[in-house]
Order: C-alpha cells, then sequence, then structure tokens
C-alpha cells in the first residue's frame, strides 16, 4: 500500500508540461503567487529557527556520548537521525534534488547516490580520523543549495548553453555532505570502544531520518504538484532556496571569520 501511495505521489502528471531545463516560467504576480509566498514564508522562518543551534551537538547528547562506552546501537541510531531530520541544509539539498523527479525509480536513484556519498565521507572521516573546519565544509554545503537551485531553474544551459551531469553533481555533493556528518561526529568525542557498530548505527539512524524527511517532501510534493499553478509558483520555490543557501553561505563565513 505504502508503496503504491510513493509511486502515486511520484508519478508524472496527465497532461501537464514537465520542467524543461532552460524552460522555467519566470516570476509571476497576483493570487497564483501568493501560496508560493506563504511556502516561502515558513521556509525562511524555519531556516533563521534553525540557523541558530541545527547541526550543533547539544549539550545534553555531547555529555550522554562522552559518558557510555562500548557498544550502544540504539542510542547512535537515534542521534543520525536526528542529525539528519535537524539538518536544514541536508533538508533544502534534498529538496532541490527531488523537485523535479516525477518517477518513483528516478528519486530512488539520485536519493541514493545522495546516501552513497555521504555515508562512504562520513564513515571513512570518523573511522581514518580526518576532518574538515566546520564552517568550510558547511559553507561549501550552502553552495550546494545554490547549485541545485540554479539547476532546477535551467540557469547552466542558459548561461552555458550545457546541462551539467546531475547525477554527478549529486554523487559529489554527497561526499561532502558526508564531510560535514564527520565533522560533527568528531565533536561527540566517541569513544574507541566500539566505534565501528557504533558509526554503522549512526548511518543506518541518518538514513532512517532521511527516508522520514523524504517522505514528507514527497507527500508536500505530490499535492503541490496537482496545482494548476506548480510550473509558476516552482521558480519562485527554488529563487527562495537559492536564497537560503546564500544565507547558508554568508552565516558559515562569518562564522569562521569570527572564529578565526
Amino acid at each position: 500500500m505504502a508503496i503504491t501511495r510513493m509511486k502515486v505521489l511520484c508519478t508524472k502528471p496527465r497532461n501537464r508540461r514537465l520542467f524543461v531545463p532552460g524552460r522555467v516560467p519566470g516570476p509571476i504576480s497576483g493570487p497564483v503567487l501568493a501560496p508560493a509566498l506563504a511556502t516561502v514564508t515558513s521556509l525562511v522562518l524555519m531556516f533563521l529557527s534553525l540557523s541558530v543551534f541545527a547541526h550543533n551537538v547539544t549539550a545534553g547528547d555531547a555529555g550522554y556520548i562522552q559518558e557510555i562506552w562500548g557498544v550502544h546501537l540504539v542510542p547512535f541510531a537515534y542521534l543520525g537521525a536526528k542529525h539528519m531530520v535537524t539538518g536544514y541544509d541536508h533538508l533544502l539539498f534534498l529538496f532541490g534534488v527531488v523537485f523535479f523527479l516525477y518517477k518513483l525509480k528516478d528519486v530512488a536513484l539520485y536519493v541514493s547516490l545522495f546516501a552513497l556519498g555521504h555515508s562512504v565521507t562520513m564513515l571513512a572521516g570518523v573511522w581514518f580520523g580526518f576532518s574538515v573546519n566546520a564552517f568550510v565544509v558547511d559553507a561549501v554545503i550552502g553552495l550546494s543549495v545554490v547549485y541545485k537551485a540554479l539547476d532546477n531553474l535551467g540557469a547552466y544551459q542558459r548561461w552555458f548553453g550545457y546541462q551539467p551531469n546531475t547525477k554527478a553533481a549529486t554523487l559529489i555533493f554527497g561526499l561532502i555532505h558526508g564531510t560535514g556528518l564527520a565533522t560533527k561526529i568528531h565533536d561527540y568525542e566517541i569513544s574507541p570502544e566500539g566505534l565501528l557498530p557504533n558509526l554503522l548505527a549512526f548511518n543506518v539512524g541518518v538514513e532512517i531520518g532521511q527516508l522520514l524527511a523524504l517522505a514528507v517532501i514527497l507527500i508536500v510534493m505530490g499535492h503541490w504538484r496537482k496545482s494548476k499553478n506548480f510550473l509558476s509558483q516552482a521558480y519562485t520555490a527554488n529563487v527562495v532556496m537559492m536564497s537560503l543557501g546564500f544565507m547558508l553561505f554568508g552565516y558559515q563565513v562569518a562564522g569562521y571569520i569570527a572564529n578565526n
């Protein structure tokens, strides 16, 4: 039943023009734009409310992790899921990736590439002990949101007459997002005892959180796409997503400067 529902949500609507890179409708006004502006306002408020603490290790979580030793699969899976569902930058990128994907097999392919990328660098980064400055990697993640929004707007074909490989880009940005995850995990100061199973549990939690977030996104997108004004509103939504990516980039750059 659930699989059938997902297929319905991701099925291409009949008699409706699909997105063509370089031919995204421009801004419009009036009652058609109002629902999009309401959505935009909600996204901005969510972003501002989360920007202070999202992706940081809370004092309670860090204290708990530092006090335990050995294998603790459930707590680490919970922390992984929590990290993903509160990670606004990961969710923004995921939202951009599936924005114009109408078929379930395409959603599964792109989400799998993203999951593969961030799983590899997250596990390798923690296991081998390498990380990148948190402000730097989060700034790049912000730019990944900008990149995807511009891709959805067909900007690269208009500007350069070339469409980048979207699958390769999704995998590459997945690797970058995974580096960000590894950097955050280092903040936990995890005990080396039971490190590998705990890391695997954390990664499973991340994937569970991603699937939960994806389910919500697909349900919302499925209803939104039924609107005759979807393509017009899609322009505004992707412009806002791009703006949020720039905001995230600027926020992290300012943090880097302030701490160095």
